[in-house]
């Protein structure tokens, strides 16, 4: 939409007059219904809130009666506790060390040491193993590279269909 340029003082006091009315209009209006609005706004706010329900205070218990006295004999000491064991065999000092060298925005610090630990293999970093999802690494041992023996035809008539990509499937080739 294109801006007229033909805005004269005539036309200009009429865009003022027109704006003044408005805002006169909304300033009647808000003070005429404004509490009523916000009566409404204040009612549904309160419809919102949960439902608080009155809390109960626990009954003391009764005592029980008095126990005839008997004369303890040497108190049980109390079950020594067993110390914290973790699943896990303690990090080697060196491997510790890179926690502290550098920050890991610079490939250094916890992001080396994660590296470093994710390369020991399970068995070296676990007591047992903690989850059964374990018990499918444990004890591979080291990984070997397999070197593909066959040549480049044989993998590419093995893998592509002789047939075309819409030509009928071959019933035994179908899964029922």
């Amino acid at each position: 939409m294109l801006r007229q340029l033909n805005m004269d003082t005539v036309r200009q006091n009429f865009w003022k007059e027109e704006y003044l009315r408005e805002k006169m209009l909304r300033c009647e209006w808000h003070r005429k219904y404004g509490s009523v609005v916000k009566a409404k706004q204040m009612a549904k706010a309160a419809a919102r809130l949960p439902l608080q329900l009155p809390t109960l205070h626990p009954k003391a218990p009764l005592s029980p009666p008095p126990a005839p006295k008997v004369v303890p004999s040497k108190a049980p000491s109390p079950a020594p506790e067993a110390p914290f064991q973790s699943e896990m065999y303690p990090v080697l000092p060196a491997t510790r060390a890179l926690l502290y060298e550098g920050i890991s925005h610079d490939f250094q610090g916890r992001y080396r040491y994660l590296n470093t630990r994710k390369l020991d293999m399970p068995e070296t970093r676990y007591l047992f193993p903690v989850t059964t999802n374990f018990t499918y690494g444990w004890q591979l041992g080291p990984a070997v590279k397999q070197e593909l023996v066959s040549c480049k035809m044989c993998r590419i008539e093995s893998f592509f269909r002789k047939n075309g990509a819409f030509a009928l499937l071959d019933p035994r080739d179908l899964a029922l």
